[in-house]
């Protein structure tokens, strides 16, 4: 056969579709890994497309993840998740993806590699193998299946689909430096005209930057083909991103930053203000607590990348964050609504204490639907 063929199954998670693998289907050289993946989605693609693969040409289609058997006692399986890059040939397995987290479990169950009732609530806890850290996922049985059928209602997703509530267990400290890897509320980072801007740097479910808009001098509202469009400001915040990624210890020097594209992911916050998001719904300030507006993987997210709804809920706690500075002091953070250019995401952190000044974040938790779109497997061509 001049192609290779892998089981696969392609599924939705949140606003993120991936392909989703079997360990055991996989070279056990992990080294190999980044060639299999790029050829599956077809990347590298200077035209942005990847129309020679399964990838959808932005951040949040290019994605896979990787089951197995858990490698520690307190969870059922280990989830390996792998960020494609759509354009250059960059393999990044730094951070985890939030949206595709929600599909981990459901996949799980239906490929019946964990217990779970024939009709009922099931709930599989995930090792998330690029943080180390445990995602609990409790989601709806039916027939032996997971439901996709139910009344929760995505922004950015058409229609309805079954619940998957995903706590995320102590989710601060991904890279083994805590909630401020940085030390302190507000760290300071340099623009590109030697400008001083203050970003509050955060670690919980993924390294996260965040800047206020105004220091960008952007639109808080931009939507994201119109920031897409807008070079410079793109230019602006990977350059403060580069120096995030060397003040949280990820990289040794923002030459090395340019080479780890997942994290830290990077942003900009504004209190609530009215617009329009991309299905044309009218939002008003009080329909919401926060705007935000994400890059991933050096683009623009349409939404919300979900690890860091959870990471700025985390900022929220902070005192002195700037994420802090622009709620109202009455907001409950158990249900902390964003404004994202697809319309309000809900998440919420349960904070239990201090330590020396510092939250601690017990869980975090956020709502999904996910579901199976395809299944049989994936063709990858030979070498030559």
């Amino acid at each position: 056969m001049t192609q290779q063929r892998i089981p696969a199954v392609f599924m939705r998670g949140g606003t993120s579709k991936a392909i989703m693998l079997k360990e055991q289907d996989l070279p056990e050289d992990r080294a190999l890994w980044p060639a299999l993946f790029r050829k599956m989605l077809g990347s590298p693609d200077p035209n942005g497309r990847q129309l020679d693969g399964l990838g959808g040409g932005i951040s949040s289609l290019s994605k896979i993840c990787v089951i197995g058997p858990s490698s520690r006692t307190d969870a059922d399986v280990d989830y390996t998740f792998a960020q494609v890059s759509v354009k250059t040939d960059e393999v990044d397995f730094s951070g985890n993806c939030g949206n595709m987290s929600s599909a981990v479990g459901p996949f799980a169950a239906d490929e019946k590699m964990v217990a779970a009732p024939r009709d009922g609530e099931a709930t599989v806890r995930i090792h998330n193998t690029n943080t180390g850290k445990i995602i609990r996922s409790v989601f709806r049985m039916a027939g032996g299946e997971a439901s996709v059928e139910g009344d929760a209602v995505l922004p950015g997703v058409a229609g309805s689909g079954a619940p998957v509530r995903l706590e995320f267990l102590h989710p601060a400290g991904t890279r083994g430096k805590g909630l401020l890897p940085a030390g302190e509320a507000l760290t300071r980072l340099t623009k590109r005209d030697g400008s001083a801007v203050e970003a509050s740097l955060i670690d919980a479910a993924i390294p996260t930057c965040f800047l206020p808009a105004s220091a960008l001098g952007v639109d808080p509202t931009i939507m994201p083909d119109a920031l897409d469009a807008a070079g410079d400001v793109l230019e602006e915040i990977e350059h403060l991103r580069r120096q995030a990624s060397v003040a949280m210890g990820i990289a040794s020097s923002v030459d090395e930053a340019t080479k780890i594209i997942a994290i830290p992911k990077i942003g900009f916050v504004a209190a609530p203000s009215s617009f329009s998001d991309l299905s044309g719904s009218a939002l008003a300030p009080d329909d919401f607590d926060i705007l935000v507006r994400m890059i991933s993987a050096a683009q623009p997210h349409r939404a919300v990348p979900i690890t860091c709804s959870l990471a700025l809920a985390s900022a929220a706690a902070v005192e002195g964050s700037v994420v802090r500075a622009l709620l109202k002091p009455e907001t409950d953070l158990s249900r902390l609504r964003l404004g994202t250019p697809s319309g309000i995401v809900t998440v919420g952190v349960k904070v239990n204490g201090e330590n020396a000044g510092v939250p601690v974040i017990e869980a975090a938790h956020v709502l999904r639907t996910q579901r199976r779109l395809m299944e049989g497997a994936v063709c990858i061509p030979n070498p030559s």
